[in-house]
Parts: C-alpha cells; sequence; structure tokens
C-alpha cells in the first residue's frame, strides 16, 4: 500500500480521512498529536510548545523533524503523515529523510478547505479524552448531552488552541507557506487535491480512488 502525505489547513479533516486509513493497516503520524503528546508530559519543550501553539505559531522544523525521523526509522507498514510538512524547507528536509530510508512509494493529498468553513470546524470542536470528537455547529455531530461525550460519558473538551485568533494566525501561515509545497508535489506527479467541504463519506472514496489508481 501507498504511503499518504496529506497537506491542508487546519480543521480541513485529516484527522477523520486518516482514521479511516488507519482501519485498513496505515500507521498514523500526525504531528498535531505528536505535539500535544510533549506538551501533556509538561517537559521544558512541552512548555515551549505550548506557549507557541497558543499562540498561533509555528514550531521549528528541527523540533518536529527529530520527531518525524523517530517515528519512520524502522518503520515497515505503510504511513500517512498528517500536518507535515508546511513549509518547503520541511519539504526538503523530508525528502532528504525519505531518500536515507528508501521511502518513495507514496502520494500526497491536498485537502482544500476556505477560511470561513475550516473558522466553523474549529470554533466548534469538541473533544473527548477517549477519542470521540464532536462540534456544536452540526446537528450530526452535536453530543446527545451538551458537553458529554456519547461514547464513555465523560466531559468534553475544547483544544486551547482553536480561538478564533490563534486560528485565523495558523489558518493565513498555512496558505501563505503552502503554494511552492503544491508546487514541488506537482512537479514530482505525486500531488493530488480534493474538496474537503464534501461530505466525509465523498472524501473518503476518493482517497480510495487515488490510491487504487495511483
Amino acid at each position: 500500500m501507498k504511503s499518504v502525505i496529506f497537506i491542508a489547513p487546519p480543521a480541513a479533516g485529516k484527522g477523520t480521512q486518516s482514521a479511516m486509513l488507519e482501519s485498513l493497516g496505515y500507521v498514523h503520524i500526525s504531528t498535531g498529536d505528536m505535539l500535544r503528546e510533549e506538551i501533556a508530559k509538561k517537559t521544558t519543550l512541552g512548555l515551549q510548545i505550548q506557549d507557541i501553539m497558543t499562540h498561533g505559531g509555528l514550531v521549528s522544523d528541527e523540533i518536529v523533524g527529530n520527531l518525524i525521523t523517530k517515528k519512520l526509522t524502522n518503520l515497515n507498514k505503510p504511513f500517512i503523515l498528517d500536518g507535515y510538512p508546511r513549509t518547503i524547507n520541511q519539504v526538503n528536509l523530508l525528502n532528504d529523510l525519505f531518500n536515507k530510508l528508501n521511502i518513495n512509494d507514496y502520494v500526497v493529498i491536498y485537502l482544500e478547505i476556505s477560511l470561513e468553513e475550516a473558522l466553523k470546524r474549529a470554533l466548534g470542536r469538541l473533544t473527548c479524552s477517549c477519542g470521540s470528537s464532536y462540534n456544536i455547529y452540526y446537528e450530526n455531530l452535536k453530543p446527545k448531552q451538551d458537553g458529554i461525550c456519547d461514547n464513555c460519558g465523560k466531559p468534553l473538551q475544547k483544544r486551547s488552541d482553536d480561538n478564533e485568533e490563534s486560528f485565523k494566525v495558523r489558518f493565513e501561515n498555512f496558505i501563505k507557506n503552502n503554494e511552492p509545497i503544491k508546487e514541488f508535489y506537482q512537479s514530482i506527479g505525486k500531488l493530488h487535491t480534493i474538496n474537503s467541504e464534501n461530505s466525509s463519506e465523498k472524501i473518503t472514496e476518493e482517497i480510495k480512488e487515488i490510491l487504487k489508481n495511483d
């Protein structure tokens, strides 16, 4: 199976589609999850990452690159890179890593979304420690009881970086840095673009089609 690199603005649905691929045997490597895991450990690095993310900034390439390298080294399964690379410098670093590890069987999927739709998704997002997620702005995604997880009954939480000001900074940073990334992967025949404002089911089918036909 081909590995997958997702590139997309925040709240475009990378996590949802990554979970689908996990069910097919993929290893999910989410930079966001790795960073939040480090924050949860309350290490010096974790506190530094938390401050950067709270203010809508981007964590350094060195920090993220080291975390990615640890995950990919000696990995013998197809993987999903969720949220990386975000800059052309990260593309170059990842290319060097792929060459070092002989990784070449992969596709790049760009999930396209407007700021308005992404903001709605982010500001309404609630998550549970059990892994379930909800959104108060979509009827089919609301929890049955306000603030409580349908699956385990625990209180739902809002991510600390999901506020309008920092979200817009993150989104604009992505748009600013994304064009050269798309151009690079287009030039080597790896890029596929999907409209992520469609239903998650339709997006899933498009991804499966890409993996089957690429």
